[in-house]
């Protein structure tokens, strides 16, 4: 642990170059390949379609020192679709937050990785989350907290837009609005799946940016694959005086031709579709085969 006054604190070394993002991203794709491949079944899908936003929280927007993960300061991330794990713990060891090796127990019986991110992990895991539609309300608790001991922390919560026909949520989103969490940014991954198929054949949310712009919120919508503007979403989010909610439009199986566009809401991967998937990750680099 460090002895420096919060003040003095400098967050880890974070980068705003794209083409540096985007080589993470890959990278962590490849990581939710190699990491459900074992099992046979995951969030592939999910986690494909996240890694850009991943990549981008992580490497450039949140304040964290992976030497000290309890550091009172640093921003908070909840990941509210708390099972899309495959992604969220291959950036954790990515940013040196949780031991790489340690990934090898994934869903394993008894490991602390388990599908469903929880605090077994260790105070990098927030908050143990998965019923949906709760990662909101927790989210503004710690963005209020902040707020009162006057802390600089920013409270960032990712969701998926299956999430918002739980009416939990919305209540948490009058609150914020109304609260005026400056501190708070939202996340919502808009891949329009959910465990039925496409969102619209369960419960119709659009237009996400209306509703919450009626619930006082700043909203803006970008493609969730386009770093530039995601950066720059992030960056007018942070000078806002009210709570702002990124809708990213994102696609499952990103970076993966032969998966993008697939609506299978729990992928089964048998070892000769990872490999497939592998392959065509390292050719759309120009890595060549592996």
């Amino acid at each position: 642990m460090h002895d420096r006054a919060s003040g003095d604190r400098q967050p880890a070394p974070r980068t705003t170059d794209v083409e540096e993002l985007a080589r993470i991203a890959r990278s962590l794709r490849r990581d939710v390949i190699n990491l459900v491949a074992p099992t046979g079944q995951g969030y592939v899908q999910q986690g494909l379609g996240a890694a850009d936003l991943f990549a981008i929280l992580y490497f450039s927007e949140l304040r964290l020192d992976p030497l000290d993960p309890e550091w009172p300061d640093r921003d908070r991330f909840l990941l509210s679709t708390a099972h899309n794990t495959a992604i969220f713990y291959a950036t954790l060891a990515a940013r040196g937050l949780v031991d790489r090796e340690a990934l090898h127990s994934y869903c394993g019986d008894g490991s602390p990785f388990e599908i469903n991110a929880s605090e077994r992990v260790g105070t990098v895991i927030e908050a143990t989350l998965g019923s949906l539609g709760q990662g909101l309300s927790v989210g503004i608790g710690m963005a209020l907290a902040a707020r009162r001991r006057r802390s600089p922390a920013r409270t960032y919560v990712l969701l998926g837009d299956g999430e918002l026909q739980e009416g939990q949520l919305w209540e948490a989103a009058l609150f914020a609005g109304s609260a005026r969490l400056s501190n708070l940014c939202l996340i919502v991954d808009d891949n329009q799946m959910q465990v039925e198929g496409h969102i619209d054949q369960v419960v119709t949310v659009a237009p996400i940016d209306a509703k919450f712009a009626a619930f006082g919120w700043s909203v803006e919508t970008v493609d969730g694959h386009d770093i530039s503007a995601l950066l720059a979403g992030l960056e007018r989010a942070r000078g806002r005086e009210r709570p702002t909610c990124l809708v990213a439009r994102t696609l499952a199986g990103k970076g993966v031709p032969s998966l993008e566009g697939l609506l299978a809401h729990n992928l089964k991967l048998p070892s000769p579709v990872a490999a497939k998937a592998l392959s065509e990750l390292s050719q759309i680099a120009g890595e060549g085969p592996r």
